[in-house]
């Protein structure tokens, strides 16, 4: 209701049975556990919006609206449409990936719907948008596959894994 819009069904009923998700785990080399994997999904309270302008920026500063690339051709052929950070698209993190970008739940048309028009996206750091899955339940099921391993979702990038997450 904050954000006047609709969770789509599977995220809600994930949300109805846990308030998000986090586990992480370890490996260990010369009996020192090293920290390994994490997979997290933001609890409800901790769904924040992305691009959404604060109260507390100054007038004149810029936004992430105003940092964003134009440039890149929307939608053609089987490539669905990028996210945007102004009032196109509602962005919401579900995972901040230990600071290696965000996985986000994007809502396509802002228009409140009965059913809502939302995919998985990942930002990189570079504020590139790579597209992931077109449901939650998807993504649950990647995200379990890659174990949490770090990085794991620049696989889905131009860029790929790098060397150390390999």
């Amino acid at each position: 209701q904050k954000n006047s819009c609709i969770l789509p069904e599977d995220l809600k009923n994930f949300y109805l049975m846990t308030d998000g998700f986090q586990m992480t785990w370890s490996v260990k080399t010369d009996d020192t556990p090293m920290p390994l994997g994490s997979m997290v999904i933001n609890s409800v309270s901790k769904l924040c919006r992305l691009g959404g302008s604060s109260m507390y920026t100054l007038p004149n500063a810029p936004t992430l609206a105003d940092l964003e690339d134009d440039t890149d051709e929307e939608g053609n052929g089987d490539k669905p449409e990028k996210p945007h950070f102004d009032s196109r698209s509602l962005i919401f993190e579900l995972d901040p990936c230990n600071g290696n970008g965000k996985v986000c739940l994007v809502y396509k048309h802002t228009k409140p719907v009965v059913s809502p028009d939302t995919e998985i996206w990942f930002l990189d750091r570079a504020l590139y948008w790579h597209f992931l899955t077109k449901t939650f339940t998807a993504y649950y099921r990647l995200l379990i596959t890659h174990l949490g391993l770090p990085q794991w979702q620049y696989a889905f990038t131009s860029y790929g894994v790098s060397p150390q997450a390999k």
